[in-house]
């Protein structure tokens, strides 16, 4: 069995095999390279070497084995944990880290993590591969993500999410100078029609709601804070993206190149804000900006009005 890709390049010059690991989610460029030698790598049914350079407009197919399920195991992983009871854990979750194990990253996640820290007092609501998770951030976004520790908290906090009382909020640094103070992105969202691995505002797409508010100007850049109305697959970098703003950093929806020494977004969940499962207590948790978001701001310079 073998899962399928479908990609196009959108620039001249670059490597496939760089390409490559941009474009599918959760690959290195080592394995890419190992998908080039085995010839699973295409271009009008012809395999192509690692050193090919792409053109814009070619369509690109891309075959990868897939691996046989095996259930994520507990690993020793230190966790930055902001909050915990019997019902739930909020852990502040480092840039790089991925939440459950996908296809290229099989250990060194959040889920292995809390496998070794919470044992079996996990929900298994999400399965084996995702016990506990109420909501995930994406690998290159630092900051707070809540799992849950048993069934009944688990539909409880999942229910405040479908109704958007569950609150999520971000800082991010986007390129440009943002002429409003704050405003709002409603832009629907799906998967995009050619790369299937990057969403996109699609009139087919799913409702998404995004709002934004200016902390801070800078020559050419702009802090911002989000708050999610909705939670569609990389939502706050679709979004930015289309209005002229992408993240900084954003190797998939702005600059394919490194900006300010960053790749990757620059985006924190700094901010969550729920209702207890269990006592029906207000809850609101935060964390500091993250070290790398702090160099950040430091290399934009002063801020301006």
């Amino acid at each position: 069995m073998t899962d399928t890709y479908v990609f196009e390049a959108k620039e001249s010059g670059e490597r496939i095999d760089a390409l490559l690991a941009r474009s599918i989610d959760g690959l290195t460029r080592s394995q890419a390279v190992k998908l080039l030698e085995s010839g699973a790598v295409t271009l009008r049914c012809a395999p192509l070497k690692k050193n090919y350079r792409a053109a814009a407009g070619e369509v690109f197919v891309v075959e990868i084995p897939q691996k046989e399920d095996t259930e994520p195991q507990p690993e020793d992983i230190p966790l930055d944990i902001v909050y915990e009871d019997d019902d739930l854990i909020v852990v502040n979750k480092p840039r790089g880290m991925v939440v459950h194990p996908a296809p290229g990253h099989d250990s060194g996640t959040l889920v292995n993590a809390l496998l070794y820290h919470c044992g079996d007092k996990l929900s298994a609501i999400g399965g084996e591969k995702r016990p506990g998770i109420v909501h995930r951030i994406d690998k290159d976004t630092s900051g707070l993500i809540l799992s849950a520790k048993n069934d009944y908290a688990h539909r409880f906090l999942s229910a405040q999410l479908a109704d958007h009382s569950l609150a999520r909020i971000y800082e991010a640094v986007v390129v440009g100078r943002l002429r409003d103070d704050a405003g709002t992105v409603r832009a629907a969202i799906g998967r995009h029609p050619v790369d299937r691995k990057r969403m996109a505002v699609t009139q087919n797409g799913t409702e998404a709601v995004t709002h934004y508010e200016v902390i801070a100007r800078y020559n050419g850049y702009t802090h911002i804070r989000c708050m999610l109305e909705t939670g569609r697959t990389h939502q706050i970098r679709v979004h930015m993206s289309h209005i002229g703003h992408p993240l900084l950093g954003d190797m998939v929806y702005g600059s394919r190149h490194a900006e300010k020494g960053l790749e990757g977004q620059c985006l924190h969940a700094r901010q969550l804000r729920f209702i207890h499962p269990k006592t029906d207590e207000a809850m609101e948790l935060s964390t500091d900006l993250p070290g790398y978001f702090l160099e950040v701001l430091k290399k934009l310079g002063p801020e301006i009005g």
